[in-house]
């Protein structure tokens, strides 16, 4: 696997690296190469022990936003890679935008989006390989509506049949919602498992109920 391209990223290549656990980040946004990432530990959440604080699901049965699924995956993208205060530089450039909007119209790249009175507040996407998703990013403009997103994400995943979500490197943020480290050669096994088996990401409506969105995640204090 190259480590570098400085070139676009054809979509079929990109594919055959995440089945080999590869993925593309760019070192700044305005980088036109990317670098071909392996994680030495992996940030994995098994939909099995998927989870929520109390606090949070409680807010998700406020039903604050409009969740929509891949209304405006190119928005969505594109604001996954704006700068912000806390984040003056992203990894994601426009090779990684080109390719990833590719894998959308083909149906394998896949958005979640929180709106509130008209406006795209936030969302996230990634993905759909298999029984696999392979989280790529999120954004907020409103307190929450990541978080949101990601409630109503693994209670899709969950319900089409899919193994775990790939969030690529472990992080404390995302503990909250049953993420734990696991070593590459274990996730090389896991990834091939779920390579080997078919889930459904539209296995749920698009307008999937509150209470069923709630009811799929175990709850924490």
């Amino acid at each position: 696997m190259p480590r570098d391209s400085a070139n676009a990223i054809p979509v079929d290549e990109l594919i055959k690296a995440y089945t080999l656990g590869y993925f593309p980040m760019a070192r700044a946004r305005e980088d036109a190469a990317v670098v071909w990432v392996l994680p030495e530990e992996r940030g994995v959440i098994n939909l099995g022990d998927a989870r929520a604080p109390k606090r949070l699901l409680r807010f998700v049965k406020t039903e604050p936003f409009e969740i929509r699924v891949n209304s405006a995956f190119p928005a969505v993208i594109a604001a996954c890679a704006d700068e912000t205060p806390a984040r003056p530089d992203t990894w994601i450039n426009d090779a990684i935008v080109e390719a990833y909007t590719e894998l959308h119209y083909r149906g394998v790249a896949h958005s979640v989006e929180c709106w509130r009175d008209g406006a795209l507040v936030g969302g996230l996407y990634g993905l759909a390989l298999g029984a696999a998703f392979c989280g790529e990013s999120m954004f907020s403009r409103t307190r929450d509506a990541s978080k949101v997103a990601m409630v109503h994400l693994m209670a899709r995943l969950k319900i089409g049949g899919f193994d775990f979500i790939d969030a690529q490197f472990y992080n404390e943020h995302l503990e909250q919602f049953g993420l734990i480290g696991v070593p590459n050669d274990d996730y090389q096994v896991q990834l091939r498992s779920a390579l080997s088996r078919e889930a459904d990401f539209f296995a749920a409506p698009d307008q999937l109920s509150t209470a069923r969105v709630v009811q799929s995640i175990t709850h924490t204090s």
